[in-house]
């Protein structure tokens, strides 16, 4: 059961796994975005009372099922006009070549108009169809107008081509860019008899303008000769005045300059001998104050010389004083590290002698132990055995001890006095030197104290002789 459980559990969350990235892969294919020079039109179910929703770029959510939309370009369209025998009001035909621009409004009203009646078009029929109410409205336009009405007065021309044509092109979803009218002819040269008549006028006009001129210039001549003597001779009589009168404010000018002179020379004399009075009393002054200030100087670079002085004694004792602690402090260190040195080198020795006794114990230990090792395989295998044999072998050892003790007695005299006792047992001397040979401890005794039970060759201690 709870196999069957996780399976369908598994099963249910595949399930679910596989409807989100359906509904994901749904949400990003069908989430439109319209760029600048597009309008997005969605049809559908878009809402009540709408057969289509148009936007001007942003994006939207195109629900499946229920809606769908198309876009429509607002790149702009050129469609050549050759206009070619239209009828003005005069009755006179003419040709009126020309350019039209158009393109889809971007206007709510017309764009929906655009919706409703290009979307599914292509592009050259959508010419084609502007094309015709263009050629209509253009034919309108120009029966409604003289042809000095429409070869003069252009920008009226275009105005009312602008909002016949422009109504029209409304009603399908367009507007109108531009006009660009190349020109106008008409097969009776009406136009040119127009330009013709317009050059004549010109022309004499010009001729008459050109006499008028003439005139007007010759009478002019004459007015200026006139005038140019008249102007002459005055020119004469003022520049012979003017002449006299120059000649008289110069005299008086070279007079009164003379004067001034005189005079200037006069007062330049004396500014000149004032400015040798005040140039001698300021160079005085001057050399009073460079004295002084000649003196203030020496005495500051006396004054300073002396402070340099000091310093300099002062700062040779500081230096004299730092070398010494520096030296000193040199000393110390030299001192402590030699100390330090020597520490070391007998911590060193002190450290190679212990491990060299300790390498000889340990040696000695091992050897031991391997001869130990090789007396108890001598013996059997029989570690008591073993013992005893070292304990034999000791015994000359011992006994040499036992005759360096006995050896070592102070005896300066002994006093024996025998009187025999006749019971058979021996004398007092005899007594004596058994009692001393009992006094030292028996070598059974020895090896018991030791742990070792000596072998029966060596001969057994019996209670008598204890």
């Amino acid at each position: 059961m709870a196999d069957e459980a996780t399976f369908w559990l598994t099963m249910i969350g595949f399930g679910v796994l596989i409807l989100v990235a359906f509904g994901f892969g749904l949400l990003i294919t069908r989430y439109k975005r319209c760029s600048s020079d597009e309008i997005l039109v969605v049809y559908g179910r878009v809402g009540k009372n709408k057969a289509s929703v148009c936007m001007h770029g942003g994006a939207r959510m195109i629900w499946p099922l229920f809606q769908d939309f198309k876009k429509i370009s607002l790149i702009p369209m050129t469609i050549r006009i050759p206009l070619t025998n239209a009828l003005s009001l005069q009755n006179i035909r003419i040709d009126v070549p020309s350019t039209f621009t158009v393109g889809v409004s971007t206007s709510p009203e017309i764009m929906q108009n655009a919706a409703e009646r290009l979307l599914h078009l292509k592009e050259a029929q959508i010419e084609e169809m502007a094309q015709e109410i263009i050629f209509g409205q253009l034919r309108l336009t120009v029966a409604t107008l003289t042809i000095e009405q429409i070869n003069q007065d252009r920008d009226n021309f275009l105005d009312l081509i602008r909002i016949n044509v422009g109504a029209e092109l409304n009603k399908l979803g367009l507007f109108l860019i531009n006009v660009n009218i190349t020109d106008i002819t008409d097969d009776s040269d009406y136009i040119k008899s127009i330009g013709q008549k317009a050059a004549s006028v010109a022309v004499n006009r010009a001729l008459v303008d050109v006499s008028n001129a003439e005139r007007d210039g010759a009478i002019g001549k004459a007015e200026a000769d006139r005038a140019r003597e008249i102007q002459v001779a005055e020119n004469v009589a003022q520049s012979a005045k003017g002449q006299k009168s120059a000649e008289r404010d110069r005299r008086v000018f070279v007079q009164e300059q003379e004067a001034i002179a005189i005079e200037g020379e006069n007062m330049a004399k004396v500014q000149i001998a004032d400015t040798n009075a005040m140039l001698q009393e300021k160079q005085a002054d001057a050399m009073r104050k460079a004295e002084v200030a000649k003196r203030e100087a020496e005495t500051k670079i006396q004054i300073a010389q002396y402070a340099l002085e000091q310093e300099r004694l002062r700062a040779e004792e500081i230096v004299t004083e730092e070398i010494a602690k520096q030296q000193i402090e040199i000393a110390a260190e030299a001192e402590a590290e030699r100390q330090r040195r020597i520490a070391h080198g007998e911590a060193d020795a002190i450290l190679a002698i212990k491990k060299a006794e300790a390498a000889g114990i340990n040696e000695v230990l091992s050897a031991k132990a391997a001869g130990y090792e090789a007396l108890v395989k001598a013996a059997g295998g029989n570690a008591k055995d073993a013992a005893t044999l070292l304990m034999v072998e000791q015994l000359e050892a011992i006994v040499a001890k036992q005759v360096e003790a006995i050896s070592n007695l102070q005896i300066d005299k002994i006093t024996v006095w025998d009187s025999g006792t006749g019971n058979g047992e021996g004398g007092s001397t005899a007594n004596f030197v058994s009692s001393l040979i009992h006094s030292l401890p028996p070598v059974h005794d020895v090896a018991k104290m030791a742990g070792v039970e000596l072998p029966d060759y060596l001969g057994k201690v019996t209670e008598d002789s204890q």
